[in-house]
This record gives C-alpha cells, structure tokens and sequence, in this order.
C-alpha cells in the first residue's frame, strides 16, 4: 500500500517524535507530510533520508522561530496537502495532522497524542499562564481558539480509525471528539537504559522546566526536607524559579545530554515527578533503570506507577495533589516501603520499542482488513 505519514511539525526530535520514527521502520516506503520541518541536521537520522513535504506556512516570515504564532492558519496548511495518491495514510496528531483530507477509498489512521489541551479543558490555563487572561489580546486569542474548537471537532469525522498514547488521553478523545481511540503505549527506548540495582542516596526528577511541569513545586518539598538530597535535570522558562526556592539540598544541573541523564536515572533513590502527562516518557526510562517512580496519581503516571500499596507488583508512589506537602508524604511513604529494582525495570518491558511496533502493524492489518470488506 502507498503510505503517507503527517504529522504537525517537525522542529525537535522529542516524545513525537519517537513515534513517526517507528512508524518510518514500519513503513519504509512511507512518503513524510509536514505542516513546517525546521529538524536541525544533527536530529534528522530518524527520517531515515526522507524529504518531507511540507506546507505554505514553511515560507512565511519568521516561520522559523514564530511557527506556533500560524496556528490558525494551520488548519487551512494541512488542507492543502495533496494525499489522492496515497491508499494508507498515518498521522500523528497533537494539533492539526488529523485534519488532512482524504477520500472514501483511502483508510485514515491517527496516532493522537492529544486533542489541543490549549483549545479544550486546558484554556483558562494557557491564557493565564501566556498572560492573554484579559484585554483584547484576550479576546482575540478566545475567538481564534473557538474557531480552532469548531475545526477540531468537525475534522475528527475524517479519521478512520483513532489511536492513542493512554487511556487517559482516551478519555479525552471520547470526551472531545465522541469517538473511540485504541491505545497502543508510545515506544520507549528502554534498551538503552542503564540499568543498577545498586541506589545513592540522591533522588532526581527531570523534565522540560515549563509550568505544567510544576518543577519549583518539587524543589520547594525537598527544601522542606534538608535531609534529603534532590538532583534536578532540565532547563526551560521556569528554570529561575526552580534557582529561587534557594535549596542547598537541591543541586539544579540544567540540561544534560541522554549518558548523563541515564546515569542519574540508574543510580538514583527514585525518580519524582509532578507534573500530570498525557503518558510520561521518563518515568518509563527510570523504571526500566531499576528506579522506583513517585508521581502525581493522574494522566498517564497512572497506567505506568503501580502504587506501594499495591504489594509485590509495585514500582513506585502515586499522591493525590500538587502540592508540597502531597510531595513529603509521598517521599515518606516511599522510604517505609521495600522495592525491588528487577520488579521495576520488568514493569517497563510493556512500554518498549518491539510492543509498539508489533501492536501497530497489527492494528493497522486488522483496519486494511475491514476496510476492504
């Protein structure tokens, strides 16, 4: 079959990412859609040589550094790209992929990563959080998102068939779209985790320091606990706020390349996190390092963490609320509970590379299949 993979934009290779690469080394032969490709060269193996196809918004002033400034324009881009020719197409969507056209001998198959939090249920929070809470801006910026709502929803009906990240993320394909989605976890290259049985006396969270991410939150728990020390890994716009909290318990490292990364991952008490996540990437890599997980108890941490309480299946602590004190009781709990490192990185198996792209090309056989009859 003649394979077409969309996807929204290609700027950095991350958690998306990962995923249209597997779709490439499932379908070699696939021809790459884009709505804008600024990929630096050194990021671009995944592809695999491809060009990709990209749309009117890749020549458009100052696309490059302003991309997300022509998100409205986006829905009008990904209508343009000509897919007549192509019997399968495969889009990875968390803005706009899905809403390709295509005709009724031609199967549709979307990856959702997520509907756009910042169009749904997550609003009021990304207009407080890029200050467009009042004044005209505001207003503009609400009417353009309505409209991008309306879009959203309309180009559902033009899928196929959904897939999905989690069930959370399910949850909200149901909720949004009023469709069903599949969930097939996204891969996890857990073969190149490094993993020991053997832990410091150090916990380590990392992540992108952006807001949902709730990284000074963390920080400001194990100022709380100076007896404990706390390594923290990534940068990002919060990244002085987390310099604020003025822990000296608390060593911030910034960003630190995938060895580094590992390495404190493997030697590590337990991974934290606080932020809530459509799946949660790292919390697989700790886990498939021997590490338990203490994590906020909603997203996907859910469908990964098997709570303490749980008995012999556990690899880590779920709290219930973002705040510091849900953190410290958290990180008690954990140091009165026994875990086994073997237990962890077996957790992880089911999040690997090979369960993705097995359960894919199944997924999609089974779809040619009803499609054709």
């Amino acid at each position: 079959m003649k394979t077409a993979i969309v996807v929204d934009w290609l700027v950095v290779y991350a958690g998306a990412e990962r995923v249209i690469e597997q779709m490439i080394a499932c379908f070699p032969g696939a021809d790459v859609f884009a709505v804008v490709d600024f990929l630096p060269e050194e990021q671009r193996a995944f592809l695999q040589g491809k060009t990709v196809i990209t749309t009117m918004i890749q020549r458009l002033p100052f696309a490059k550094r302003w991309y997300r400034h022509y998100l409205p324009l986006m829905p009008l881009a990904i209508e343009q790209l000509d897919l007549s020719a192509y019997d399968l197409v495969l889009s990875s969507s968390h803005a706009v992929a899905k809403g390709v056209i295509t005709g009724p001998d031609q199967l549709h198959i979307s990856y959702v990563h997520s509907p756009m939090r910042y169009a749904w249920d997550l609003q009021h929070q990304y207009l407080q959080e890029s200050n467009l809470d009042q004044g005209l801006k505001s207003w503009i910026t609400r009417y353009l998102l309505h409209r991008l709502r309306l879009w959203d929803y309309a180009s559902a009906a033009r899928v196929d068939e959904f897939l999905c990240n989690s069930h959370y993320i399910a949850r909200r394909i149901e909720r949004v779209y009023r469709r069903s989605a599949a969930v097939i976890y996204p891969p996890v290259n857990i073969e190149n985790c490094i993993f020991s049985a053997q832990k410091e006396n150090f916990y380590v969270t990392a992540s992108r320091m952006v807001p949902y991410k709730k990284m000074p939150l963390i920080a400001q728990a194990f100022k709380a606990m100076p007896e404990k020390r706390l390594v923290m890994i990534g940068d990002g716009p919060e990244l002085e706020r987390v310099q604020a909290v003025g822990a000296d318990n608390v060593e911030i490292l910034g960003y630190q390349e995938t060895s580094s990364l590992m390495s404190y991952l493997s030697r590590a008490r337990a991974f934290v996190f606080a932020g809530m996540e459509d799946f949660g990437i790292t919390l697989v890599e700790a886990l498939a390092c021997g590490t338990p997980v203490i994590a906020f108890g909603q997203g996907g941490a859910t469908e990964i963490v098997q709570d303490g309480s749980k008995g012999s299946a556990a690899n880590g602590v779920l709290y219930s609320q973002q705040t510091v004190a849900a953190i410290i009781d958290a990180v008690q709990r954990f140091e009165q509970t026994s875990f086994c490192a073997e237990a962890c990185a077996e957790s992880a198996k089911k999040f690997s590379v090979n369960q993705f792209t097995e359960q894919l090309r199944d997924f999609v056989s089974h779809a040619v299949q009803k499609k054709l009859h």
